[in-house]
């Protein structure tokens, strides 16, 4: 069944399923009536040679010069060519597709002023699988993503490039071969597809989709360290999280309770400390910080997904249009360099419990750094390592993106959101916290192996899907193809997916 697109409603889990899991959309009817609607004034006020931002004026520093109405025919072509000023490699499709869904849905409202033709055109190469060929980089994230949208709407007038069914083609072949015909841009067309946050915004949605996949993957790695160092389970009892109120403190409390319940641990079978160092007992109030900044993240791309980011915005029943600065990304921006800043934190915490795994004199009686045979063998110590360059990179990556505008245009775009580069050192930051969440459960896996009495029936669920993929470490061997099949693992969140098979759903 289509997800239907009318301006609202416009989740996470949608944007994923329409962006990797090639679900079909459609316009709702009320959205084709308001667009044509809103495309109707337009045409009137253009009619009556009114002056309107970008639709009869130039844009940034040229917005006072008016254009004839020969000048306004030619202008979105133009407008398009000048904006395709990306540079390098291609972004995913993912990435593009949800762009594109979120500016059918900006579309849906019936504010843009575009025809219907152009937003048709996007709900169809969604649906026949025409991806445009966009290059990642060149969006400063404020006038909208207009670098990598106008790539897309190249594909309007048949030009620019796009996959389909896993070719790259020319863009006028592409749509060819799908059938779908090529609409052209008339006066507002242009600026109308491109004019939002749309591109940056849809990357934060599919991130913040996987940013939660991946902290449910950190408490069950927590949950295996605990087991493995005999932690003191008191700090876990939701009494202590309820009384302070953070909503994310309760939620990880109570999943890493449910992984280590039938345990020992839990059950006080085993003699444990009075109090553990931080790194163990403030799991909850740190993750839990963590997963209350992406609820906070999600709510401000989930406004943004479902609003009007335009310029200028078309009122028909006021018969009224107004230039602003809707396209401004910094309400995303600033709580997705937040959510990115989130993951570093909670792999930070992560190599803290990896290194009292290591640590003969902080693992209550594990074998140093995890082996047998210490002297001749080094165990998991080098594996440190690793996960500490990986956090070195992403503490390098947390820099905030929405401080760093460059004035542009001759000054006239003199604070931009930088959003798009928030977006992509996000998805760096989580690959490599993957690699760091990976690394602790594979030195959680060793240890809980080394010890000889009752786990957690989740952690044990976890545990046996580790096993599937790395071998208990007997002897030394190279690491590095462990190291990168635990990475890849915790990506494909198939350890989250068994354990909630197991014990139920960990959000």
């Amino acid at each position: 069944m289509s997800i239907v697109l009318n301006g609202s409603g416009l989740t996470l889990e949608k944007l994923v399923r329409i962006a990797r899991q090639g679900e079909k959309v459609e316009l709702a009817p009320e959205a084709v009536e308001r667009i044509n609607k809103c495309r109707a004034m337009l045409e009137k006020k253009i009619a009556a040679h009114e002056i309107m931002y970008g639709v009869n004026t130039g844009i940034g520093e040229f917005s006072e010069v008016v254009l004839n109405d020969d000048q306004v025919r030619d202008f979105q072509k133009y407008l398009i060519y000048n904006h395709s000023a990306g540079i390098g490699d291609p972004a995913p499709i993912e990435f593009v597709r949800a762009a594109m869904a979120a500016r059918i849905n900006v579309h849906a409202h019936g504010n843009s002023g575009c025809r219907i033709e152009i937003t048709q055109t996007l709900v169809d190469m969604l649906n026949k699988g025409v991806s445009p060929f966009v290059c990642q980089k060149g969006s400063v994230g404020a006038c909208g993503d207009l670098a990598p949208m106008s790539q897309i709407a190249l594909l309007m007038m048949g030009e620019g490039k796009a996959y389909y069914k896993g070719e790259l083609l020319e863009g006028k072949e592409a749509l060819g071969r799908a059938g779908i015909p090529i609409p052209g841009l008339k006066a507002r067309d242009g600026l109308a597809a491109i004019n939002g946050s749309n591109f940056f915004t849809g990357m934060s949605a599919l991130f913040l989709y996987d940013a939660n996949n991946w902290l449910k993957q950190a408490e069950i790695a927590t949950a295996m360290s605990l087991e493995a160092l005999k932690a003191n389970m008191k700090p876990y009892n939701l009494r202590i999280h309820q009384v302070r109120g953070f909503k994310g403190s309760v939620r990880c409390a109570t999943s890493i309770l449910k992984l280590v319940a039938g345990g020992d641990l839990v059950e006080g079978r085993i003699k444990c400390k009075v109090q553990d160092a931080y790194s163990m007992r403030s799991t909850p109030q740190v993750i839990g910080a963590a997963h209350d900044a992406l609820a906070y993240a999600r709510s401000q791309v989930e406004i943004e997904l479902n609003g009007v980011g335009d310029n200028p915005i078309f009122f028909p029943d006021e018969n009224l249009q107004l230039s602003g600065a809707n396209f401004q990304g910094s309400p995303v921006s600033l709580p997705m360099d937040m959510a990115g800043t989130a993951v570093t934190m909670v792999s930070v915490l992560s190599e803290r419990r990896m290194n009292r795994l290591n640590n003969p004199a902080l693992s209550v009686g594990l074998p140093p750094f995890l082996t047998k045979g210490a002297g001749m063998f080094s165990g998991m110590m080098l594996s440190q390592y690793t996960a500490d360059t990986l956090i070195v990179e992403q503490r390098i990556l947390s820099m905030p993106a929405s401080i760093q505008s460059i004035p542009a245009a001759a000054d006239q775009e003199d604070f931009v959101s930088m959003g798009m580069n928030g977006a992509i050192k996000n998805f760096q930051i989580l690959d490599n916290a993957y690699g760091v969440v990976g690394i602790e459960m594979m030195a959680a896996a060793q240890a809980l192996d080394l010890r000889d009495y009752h786990f957690g029936v989740g952690v044990n669920k976890a545990k046996e899907v580790i096993r599937r993929h790395v071998a208990f470490l007997e002897i030394d061997r190279p690491l590095y193809p462990d190291h990168t099949a635990m990475q890849a693992l915790v990506k494909s969140c198939e350890i989250l997916q068994e354990v909630e098979k197991t014990i139920g759903s960990l959000e």
